[in-house]
């Protein structure tokens, strides 16, 4: 694109109908929009209204029709299972379709739900598809949710029919989903008509014979289903995530508006070309595998890998990089987790030298927060650009990036770079008004929210109204903090619940993980804020080190203490650390901070359902109690 940066971004928040209508000219539609975008009930805002298309279509058969039928459209590989399959546009389209035929042949029409509860195999983006080709809704349930999780689910979209797999693989586990399954149907209020079950080598599953059927048998003399037309404002899926108050909420995305932003971000934000191999390297249990696995590769005419396994331990660190040597990646967007623990592992970048990148051109990170120090050991290792950039299951797609296809700005380190064109962010204190640069507050979003971005919470106008749109009237509430520079960078410092106050003063758990993973022995660090007599808050700090470290651990938490009251100020009073050997995390890599609140602060709670390991909250306990906190056990 030949515009500059801010002319681009000017034009999506100042006309926004017109920037948009462009580009949704590049996609198919069987009814053009009656306008782009309608905005008569604010907050519910709806784009390309009156437009009728189909995602599926122009995931697929719109590359088939264009004849790239024989371009590579998916790659899948396992290292768990030794496995690597490589499916054409033509070949995955004919999956989709046989296994919407299967859909359709039990009853699955356009408006019904379907949850999918797989592992990182093909056949779950062959689901997903497939439901978009029908016109259904799907619910993708991460496969690593315990059965209540998935009841919950169950009972609040109420599928027709549940997709799943005999089984997971997990380091070296055999992870039984159909055992989950069968527990979450009998503890759902709702009961599911019918359950296909993707049959496994690892793990041949026992099906009900009165719900049960697999894969195989569902497809057996099924003829394929052609796309079914919907229109832009129906909605394509709906994504489960925290809420506050424990229960998940339901983001709904339309399949108008989403594609449409989708496919340009492709371009836009992540600079590739159609043809090109993209990784996401995530679970289509996440959001990140919704956009960037299942959706917007394909939609651009690009190649998706799916990959099922781990940064490390499947075989060893060098994992991600045999991947994007062997499938020749272009581009890789994953979690600053990832990278943290193949720099623990292999502190020196060793398994790097092994391959040739000649294709790699950037990673991008997003997910958390990217510190600055794994940005720099990145950059060092891989030689290209590291873009951090920052985005929610909410909006489907990135707020802020440094756009690789709209005049790529400087990197700044701990930024996540300039707001992506369709989004207006300020940084506002309580009472709405704009703080000047530099200054820490609420980021919010003024509305209406690009196209892609959720709809509603299923069956929570109300709920939605609430958690998003109501303390800051006219803004979008991401519930995020942090502050905007003088060149209109962003610095998400942490989620607004994770500002601590110290004696008056508001300070970021964020900045000082920052200064923390200075010291060249930590390889990742926590902030919380824990209850202080005198000061109301203080920092504590949680450290992993890098292995083969020899520095004495008194000595190395004596430094970072040093560091903080350096770089940020003895104001932070931060004057307790302590080593642990890993973090509690979700399954999707972060840090459950709230929860090592409560343990410091001797507080009541209760084990998250999403967390990867419960016994590291044990850990971090005993770790707390060697200071004096965490005398309360839940």
């Amino acid at each position: 694109m030949s515009l500059s940066y801010s002319a681009v971004h000017r034009q999506s928040v100042e006309n926004p109908e017109q920037f948009w209508g462009e580009i949704g000219e590049k996609l198919h539609w069987y009814s053009k929009w009656d306008k782009v975008l309608d905005d008569s009930n604010p907050p519910f805002y709806r784009w390309f209204p009156g437009g009728v298309t189909n995602t599926c279509y122009n995931a697929l058969d719109r590359h088939v029709d264009e004849g790239r039928g024989n371009d590579i459209a998916v790659i899948y590989d396992s290292p768990v299972t030794g496995t690597i399959e490589k499916y054409t546009f033509r070949e995955f389209r004919d999956k989709v379709a046989l296994f919407a035929g299967a859909l359709k042949a039990r009853g699955v029409r356009k408006g019904d739900r379907v949850i999918i509860y797989m592992p990182m195999i093909p056949q779950a983006v062959i689901a997903m598809l497939a439901c978009a080709r029908l016109g259904a809704i799907h619910s993708v349930v991460f496969g690593g949710f315990a059965s209540h999780e998935l009841a919950v689910r169950i009972d609040d979209c109420k599928p027709k029919v549940i997709v799943s797999a005999s089984c997971g693989i997990e380091h070296g586990k055999i992870i039984d989903y159909k055992r989950l399954l069968d527990f979450a149907v009998e503890l759902a209020h709702f009961k599911p008509e019918i359950c296909i079950i993707y049959q496994r080598e690892q793990m041949k599953a026992q099906l009900d014979e009165d719900r049960d059927m697999s894969w195989k048998q569902a497809q057996l003399g099924i003829a394929p289903a052609q796309c079914v037309p919907v229109e832009s404002t129906d909605p394509l899926y709906i994504l489960y995530t925290s809420g506050t108050t424990g229960q998940p909420k339901g983001i709904v995305r339309d399949n108008g508006g989403h594609m449409v932003a989708l496919k340009w971000t492709m371009e836009s934000v992540y600079n590739v070309k159609p043809g090109e191999v993209f990784w996401a390297a995530s679970d289509v249990g996440w959001v990140v595998g919704h956009s960037y696995i299942a959706y917007a590769p394909l939609l651009h005419g690009c190649t998706t890998v799916i990959f099922e396994g781990k940064p490390v331990g499947t075989p060893d660190p060098g994992t991600f990089w045999r991947i994007i040597s062997e499938h020749d990646v272009s581009v890789l967007f994953t979690a600053p987790t990832a990278f943290r623990a193949i720099k623990k592992e292999d502190p020196e970048g060793k398994y790097i030298a092994r391959y040739n990148f000649s294709k790699f051109r950037t990673l991008f990170l997003a997910g958390e927060r990217a510190d600055p120090d794994t940005v720099k050991w990145a950059e060092k290792q891989l030689q290209v650009p590291v873009i951090d950039h920052w985005w929610q299951t909410e909006t489907g797609w990135a707020i802020a990036a440094n756009c690789q296809g709209i005049e790529p700005g400087p990197v700044k380190y701990g930024s996540a770079s300039r707001a992506v064109p369709g989004y207006d962010v300020k940084v506002v204190n309580a009472e709405l008004e704009e703080l000047p640069a530099g200054q820490m507050g609420d980021i919010v979003v003024k509305l209406p929210l690009p196209p892609g971005t959720m709809m509603t919470i299923w069956k929570g106008d109300n709920r939605f109204k609430e958690n998003y749109m109501t303390n800051f009237p006219g803004y979008y509430q991401t519930s995020d903090a942090g502050y905007i520079d003088e060149d209109g960078y962003i610095y998400i410092m942490s989620r607004t619940d994770d500002i601590i106050n110290v004696a008056g003063h508001r300070l970021s758990t964020g900045a000082i993980e920052a200064e923390l993973c200075e010291h060249p022995d930590v390889a990742e660090s926590a902030v919380i804020g824990v209850a202080d007599d005198l000061k109301g808050e203080i920092p504590m700090g949680f450290l992993v080190l890098k292995n083969g470290v020899d520095t004495p651990p008194e000595m190395i938490i004596k430094h970072v203490i040093e560091y903080v009251r350096e770089n940020i100020g003895p104001v932070a009073s931060f004057k307790q650390a302590v080593i642990v050997n890993r973090l509690p995390k979700t399954r999707s890599g972060k840090i459950l901070r709230a929860t090592m609140r409560k343990i410091a602060n001797g507080e009541e709670y209760t084990v998250p359902p999403t967390i990867d390991d419960p016994a590291i909250l044990d850990e971090i306990s005993e770790a707390l109690q060697t200071i004096g906190y965490a005398k309360k056990r839940s």
